[in-house]
């Protein structure tokens, strides 16, 4: 996985809790520790990688929908009143 350099500024609390997780489980730096983190707690917002079922369901999705209605495209008077804004 590629890294990327960050500069972070960090509240104290959020510096003792990386300081925590660092400690508990042996780790050199507290950038190893938000990785850590990240990889505990990461899931719960954001899937690490995209599953296959889930690209097939969003192409097969696509494909009924271009099937269905064809490349046609919708006037910004039809959008907004499908939409319900004004």
């Amino acid at each position: 996985m590629k890294e990327i350099s960050m500069n972070l500024h960090v509240s104290k609390y959020a510096s003792m809790v990386l300081g925590v997780i660092k400690e508990k489980f042996g780790l050199k730096d507290k950038s190893e520790a938000l990785d850590k983190f990240a990889d505990m707690f990461g899931e719960d917002f954001i899937e690490k990688e995209v599953k296959d079922d889930v690209v097939l369901a969003v192409i097969r999705s696509c494909e009924a929908h271009t099937n269905k209605y064809g490349y046609r495209s919708m006037s910004l008077k039809d959008l907004r009143k499908l939409c319900g804004v004004k």
